[in-house]
């Protein structure tokens, strides 16, 4: 299968579970994989024909910005959910997202989650 992605998509919200999370935007960096069949596009040409991943990010952004989600998991499976409702193009989507600071507050490299679809 064919992938469109996007690496590191930095996402602004509140997110989080403890009191200190919930009182100030963080940022969350996303990686975007949505499989499709590149074939009709590759032979047409045709930005209409395939999956804008400009579009992609800017929805990602704006339902990023709107959401109050405690979870990352919640979190995923919502934009997994509207992703597939946006580009019925898609056939499969992998979503990780990475917490910078909390991982920094672990002390460790990278912490997130990573769901498929």
């Amino acid at each position: 299968m064919d992938r469109i992605f996007i690496r590191a998509l930095q996402l602004d919200t509140l997110i989080g579970v403890y009191v200190h999370e919930r009182k100030a935007r963080q940022p969350l960096l996303l990686d975007v994989e949505l499989d499709f069949d590149n074939r009709i596009p590759a032979g047409s040409d045709q930005l209409a024909d395939t999956i804008d991943y400009a579009e992609v990010a800017a929805r990602l952004r704006q339902w990023v910005a709107q959401t109050r989600h405690e979870l990352l998991e919640t979190l995923l499976e919502d934009l997994a959910v509207r992703l597939r409702a946006d580009f019925p193009a898609i056939t499969k989507i992998r979503l990780r997202v990475h917490k910078p600071r909390a991982a920094r507050a672990l002390g460790c490299a990278d912490v997130g989650i990573e769901i498929e679809r």
